[in-house]
């Protein structure tokens, strides 16, 4: 069973950068980035399929990049020029069932355990 393990979450002044990771034990179609800010539903920031096509939230565009490391099974997201409405739980997704990219949470079968990001002002 495939199983992601987040890390490098932390907390920045606005305007700096972060840097997360996601190990996932075994291949998978499709990678993604979520967060949650509480009092609010979770919201997808960036997609990566198996032929490495990303896409990105508006609110994150230029700013967030996503890149995945096949060989070593290790998504990653930069994080750049943070804001504090980046302020959230970030979570790391997969969907280990079929190829294509997809943006919704329940399309994702495998998450991590959550990573919190905290910006301030």
């Amino acid at each position: 069973q495939v199983q992601l393990v987040e890390s490098g979450g932390g907390s920045v002044q606005a305007g700096g950068a972060l840097r997360l990771s996601c190990a996932y034990t075994y291949n998978v179609y499709c990678l993604a980035w979520f967060r949650q800010a509480p009092g609010k539903e979770r919201e997808g920031v960036a997609f990566i399929d198996s032929r490495r096509i990303t896409t990105y939230a508006d609110s994150v565009k230029g700013r967030f990049t996503i890149s995945g490391d096949n060989a070593k099974n290790i998504l990653i997201l930069q994080m750049n020029s943070l804001k504090p409405e980046d302020t959230a739980m970030y979570y790391c997704a997969a969907d280990s069932r079929r190829p294509g990219l997809y943006y919704m949470a329940p399309e994702y079968d495998v998450w991590g355990q959550g990573t919190q990001v905290t910006v301030s002002s």
